[in-house]
């Protein structure tokens, strides 16, 4: 540590101290201010009965209530300016810190999100600001909250000790809500910040590739799964909401309770008429207190708040421990399907005869022909995007449903979505070695090298009409799914290039039904080829 971070170091303790002797001396007041009030109402009361109303001296109590409201108010501003100055001189400690951890990680260095993916940055600078306040929010109170409730019940212990019971009672109820709103909201965080992230990357790179995903007919799907996200995440963020005021609601019960409970015990020990002026100041102060004290569901949600945003940035600086990633998925058994179906344009206009197909897995099929023979739409109506064809498999019939399900249809102008280049492979459970094998055998590693990595941002216009098309190979690479359609696979790459590309692709998918379009056959050994 340097001497300046030293220094600051040192100053943000002394603050803290100032901040935590103000917050108890607003606390004490508070206490005070609530008990003398009672016992001094009670005391005139009672002495207004007798001849002591005479004798009785109401400018002493009168004056501590006077300075004790005064106290209260005044150490509050001042807790309030001296914890803030706290927490700012925390945060330039921490904030420099971080800062140069992150500067440090190669994935963030690397894949510059902090430019570009604003939905990450948003949630980034969220979590910063959780973790500097979460002091002034969750540990300052809690640390009060904790003196004063040790200090009430061994109060109670000596004046009403009867009362002990409800009041330890409604305590231990509150600690088992606290804990309980503590595990399902940091459940419920989680959630609500998973699906804000991914319905605003969603939405947004919706959005910016609107033109294509339209011509895909893909624009209302992804809008409205998008939109559905957002739903979701107000759903999480509701459910915390209630459970927060769930144990707000039993928190306002403490000091009524422990009042009530005083005085009964008070009761009946045989206290009357002076004796109870003591449990009287006692159960005001508590109601004092646990006024002071409302929003334990605040303290409980800071909390978790910043272990997730601990978790989140240690991910950044890469210091959490990575998740082990899942194993490849098996594409599902399917190797052969035929057909005889009636060729439709995208409007299910008949096109010429009927056709018959016979598709076999290890063995691609080509469809050639001149630009509008329909070589795109046939592609379409076997993956089921148009249509209600049966196609037959092993297995038995496969409707254009169960066809949409199991196939992967690459168009050969496909949408590059407003993301990182991890996200527009479309295979999130992958390794990186994985996704860097399907880059290079596409010939666009070094590409995505040099912007950034899996992690660097990428755009429709950032990326030349082959490099689109490469990445767009690239998953189908990486893709599970037992039926691959490829529609005009080589258009944008020289020649050279995409016979070395579609070579290495169809090798790599030789148990999978392979289909693609061209307007001349690729020279593919052992390829059958259609003729439209």
């Amino acid at each position: 540590m340097t001497d300046n971070a030293a220094t600051r170091a040192a100053a943000a303790r002394k603050l803290w101290r100032y901040a935590g002797m103000l917050a108890a001396a607003a606390l004490l007041c508070g206490v005070l201010l609530g008990g003398l009030s009672a016992w001094f109402l009670g005391s005139v009361a009672i002495a207004g009965l007798t001849s002591a109303a005479y004798s009785f001296n109401v400018h002493i109590p009168g004056a501590l209530v006077r300075l004790f409201a005064v106290g209260r108010t005044a150490a509050r501003y001042g807790e309030r300016l001296a914890g803030h100055h706290a927490a700012l001189a925390d945060q330039t400690t921490h904030r420099v810190g971080l800062f140069e951890a992150m500067a440090a990680a190669p994935a963030v260095r690397g894949a510059g999100w902090q430019l570009a993916d604003q939905a990450r940055l948003a949630d980034y600078l969220d979590d910063v600001e959780d973790l500097d306040l979460a002091r002034l929010r969750a540990d300052l109170p809690a640390l009060l909250l904790a003196a004063g409730l040790i200090g009430a019940l061994i109060a109670t212990a000596f004046v009403a000790p009867l009362a002990l019971t409800p009041i330890i009672a409604l305590l231990c109820a509150l600690g088992a809500m606290a804990q309980q709103l503590a595990r399902a909201g940091a459940t419920s965080w989680a959630q609500t910040r998973l699906l804000r992230r991914q319905a605003a990357q969603q939405f947004g790179a919706a959005l910016t590739s609107a033109v294509p995903l339209q011509a895909e007919k893909a624009w209302a799907g992804r809008c409205t799964d998008a939109l559905g996200r957002f739903s979701q995440a107000e759903e999480a963020q509701h459910a915390l909401r209630l459970a927060q005021a769930g144990l707000d609601a039993l928190a306002s019960l403490l000091g009524p309770v422990a009042g009530v409970s005083i005085f009964a015990a008070a009761w009946f020990a045989g206290a009357r008429g002076e004796a109870l002026l003591i449990p009287a100041f006692l159960a005001f102060s508590w109601i004092a207190l646990a006024e002071t004290a409302q929003g334990p569901s605040r303290m409980v949600v800071a909390a978790l708040r910043r272990r997730a945003a601990k978790a989140e940035i240690e991910r950044w600086i890469g210091t959490a421990t990575q998740p082990a990633h899942s194993p490849t998925r098996s594409p599902a058994g399917l190797t052969a399907l035929h057909t005889s179906m009636q060729r439709r344009a995208p409007d299910r206009r008949p096109l010429g005869a009927r056709l018959t197909l016979a598709l076999t897995a290890g063995r691609p099929t080509i469809l050639t022909g001149a630009s509008g023979a329909g070589k795109t739409s046939l592609l379409k109506q076997i993956a089921g995007w148009i249509g209600q064809d049966s196609m037959e498999s092993e297995t038995g019939p496969l409707s254009a449903e169960d066809r949409r399900r199991m196939a992967m249809f690459c168009p050969h102008d496909a949408a590059i979505l407003t993301d990182t280049v991890r996200a527009n492979l479309f295979a999130p459970a992958l390794p990186d070695e994985e996704l860097w094998q399907a880059l290079e055998a596409v010939e666009m590693a070094d590409r995505i090298d040099a912007a950034g990595g899996l992690d660097g941002w990428i755009a429709q216009d950032m990326l030349s009409l082959g490099e689109a098309q490469r990445l767009n190979l690239a998953r189908a690479w990486l893709s599970t799914k037992p039926l691959i359609l490829l529609d005009e696979p080589t258009e944008h790459l020289r020649a050279d290039q995409g016979q070395r590309i579609l070579a290495r692709l169809v090798e790599r998918l030789d148990d999978r039904i392979v289909v693609m379009s061209s307007h001349n056959a690729t020279g593919l050994p052992d390829a059958a080829t259609i003729r439209l």
